[in-house]
């Protein structure tokens, strides 16, 4: 009997020994690829909010860390990756949060230029309720592209804002508060986007050990 245990125990020992080393070889030759997928999928947003003929630099290996709760909807670190045309910075992408959805937190992707110029938007994440929340999504509506272009008079542009409260902007049927909360999102992220030029000397670089 004890003998048939130590059987049945090594014999276990050494299925996981032998799984945990084929799953170690396994994450190890597809690393590359994950990784590699993973950059395409982030250039292709990339491209969705700053287009491409605007700058001639690595968009995605010009990346800082940006922290302002007010502008971003928390106080974590966002990235922010900046686009350089001739060494210049023209524009910006900047990771930013709606905390204010119907149901919860929305993860956006702001493109703008540094002077109010929205150049274009997309929701990353979201938790709105199918059907109308979630028009907020290019695959189910076209509504997040009536930012692209767009620009904001400053902090008090009445005209950027849904039209319930006033402003230019569409709101859904029956859903009024996402659409608030990705528009109101969009022109505080822009705003801070517009200041960030004289900051870029002072932003820590994504990877450093704060973020």
């Amino acid at each position: 009997m004890i003998e048939a245990i130590r059987k049945n125990a090594v014999t276990l020992a050494a299925f996981a020994v032998i799984t945990t080393g084929v799953t170690a070889v396994v994450n190890y030759v597809t690393k590359p690829t994950v990784e590699h997928q993973t950059a395409l999928q982030q250039k292709n947003l990339l491209d969705q909010v700053v287009p491409t003929d605007l700058y001639d630099n690595h968009i995605q290996q010009e990346c800082y860390l940006v922290t302002d709760a007010l502008a971003l909807g928390n106080d974590r670190p966002h990235h922010l990756y900046l686009a350089r045309k001739g060494d210049q910075p023209v524009a910006a992408a900047l990771e930013t949060t709606a905390p204010d959805g119907y149901s919860g937190a929305i993860q956006m992707l702001v493109g703008a230029d540094f002077h109010g110029k929205v150049l274009g938007v997309r929701v990353v994440e979201h938790h709105e309720t199918p059907g109308l929340g979630d028009k907020i999504e290019l695959r189910i509506s076209d509504w997040i592209n009536s930012f692209n272009g767009k620009v904001i008079h400053g902090a008090d542009d009445k005209n950027f804002a849904v039209k319930k409260d006033g402003g230019k902007f569409d709101q859904f049927t029956g859903a009024t508060i996402t659409p608030r909360a990705v528009v109101n999102a969009t022109k505080r992220t822009a705003l801070l986007i517009e200041t960030l030029p004289a900051k870029l000397a002072s932003l820590p670089e994504c990877g450093d050990a704060n973020e």
